[in-house]
């Protein structure tokens, strides 16, 4: 670095056949550089030389200068001042790449499907791996009770699940009573308008009654876990935590799997007996007496058709919970990211869901429930 005592940025200008030569002078400094810039960067062409012997003191500013007059411009520097030479070293053999002229094009159908095949496997990998991580999270955490932090457990617990008590209600008996207005007028033609005990009945405890709460928690509590993670994913507040040595699986997801894992089976019950009393009082708006209809009912239902919607839904919550954690856990920077993670979040909660229960449904027809 020369003196900084030597006088402002100057630049000449002289034409030739063989090409401009620019001549600089002074400081090329933040402020030297910006006053020379604009009729430097103009005056220079391929063949054009820029005598920078007289420059008195070059800093980032002036190395930018002389960079893109030679890199960019095509110009030969000389009398190169010595600090600008040590700056633009580390970029004297480096390539950048050049912005293509089709780079806005849109990809093949081919290239387009094997992106998308990439990005597939690449998730389904992903999401193996965070299940077994939270998987060993979760039983290190039932082992030994202290690591679990029980405070935000319970808090998630009150949120998703007492928080959640009126939607999933309300959904429940709305749909044992669509589901019972529709079945009641058809079945009234064959006289046999009672067995809508048995339709909602077996209905809401074996698929409806989990399938909608799990819906609604993918939505509501899902969209929420994947939201908070995802804003401290963009506040670097979870490499924060791996950077103290704390497991962001253990400090993070466990807290909230759990609890997704203790409210879903309980709201899938609350919403099974709600549902069934929206479709026994449509039954009994029919003419068919409190006695009638609950001697249907009891013989309709088993505890096997309460046990298997039950059990789904501890898969459910788990679903639920994991998904939202792991689609937080993947949010990127920029401003829209905590926005596509929660949609992400939704979109795979509710299509896991959906998936898993298909798999319930024939496994329990193989084995005879």
């Amino acid at each position: 670095m020369m003196s900084s005592d030597a006088e402002p940025a100057e630049i000449a200008v002289e034409r030739a056949e063989g090409g401009a030569r620019i001549v600089l002078k002074g400081r090329l400094d933040a402020a030297g550089a910006g006053m020379v810039w604009d009729r430097a960067v103009q005056a220079a062409d391929k063949g054009a030389t820029v005598d920078a012997a007289g420059v008195t003191y070059c800093d980032s500013s002036g190395a930018a200068l002389l960079y893109q007059l030679e890199k960019e411009r095509g110009a030969k520097i000389e009398g190169m001042p010595t600090k600008a030479g040590e700056l633009l070293k580390p970029y004297a053999d480096a390539s950048f790449p050049q912005l293509s002229a089709d780079r806005d094009r849109r990809p093949s159908f081919p290239e387009a499907t094997g992106r998308a095949a990439v990005a597939l496997a690449s998730d389904v990998r992903e999401q193996l791996m965070f299940t077994g991580q939270a998987a060993v999270a979760l039983i290190a955490g039932l082992l030994n009770p202290r690591r679990v932090r029980w405070g935000d457990m319970w808090r998630t617990v009150e949120t998703s699940g007492v928080n959640a008590i009126g939607i999933v209600g309300m959904i429940g008996f709305l749909t044992g009573l669509i589901m019972a207005f529709q079945s009641t007028v058809p079945l009234q033609q064959f006289g046999v308008d009672i067995f809508v005990v048995n339709l909602v009945a077996l209905a809401m405890l074996r698929e409806l009654g989990g399938i909608m709460t799990a819906i609604v928690l993918a939505g509501r509590s899902g969209s929420a876990f994947a939201a908070e993670i995802g804003t401290m994913k963009v506040n670097e507040e979870v490499d924060a935590l791996t950077t103290m040595g704390l497991d962001p699986v253990r400090f993070l997801v466990v807290p909230k799997l759990m609890a997704a894992i203790l409210v879903t089976p309980l709201l899938t019950i609350y919403a099974n007996v709600i549902g069934i009393l929206g479709g026994l009082m449509v039954v009994m708006l029919f003419g068919h007496p409190w006695a009638a209809v609950y001697n249907q009912l009891v013989s309709a239902v088993t505890l096997h058709d309460i046990a298997i919607g039950v059990i789904k839904s501890f898969f459910f919550g788990a679903l639920v919970g994991g998904i939202g954690c792991l689609r937080g856990l993947q949010t990127r920077s920029g401003a829209s990211a905590v926005g596509e993670s929660t949609t992400r979040a939704v979109v795979s909660g509710i299509f896991l869901i959906i998936a898993v229960d298909a798999i319930f449904a024939v496994v329990f027809w193989a084995i005879g429930y």
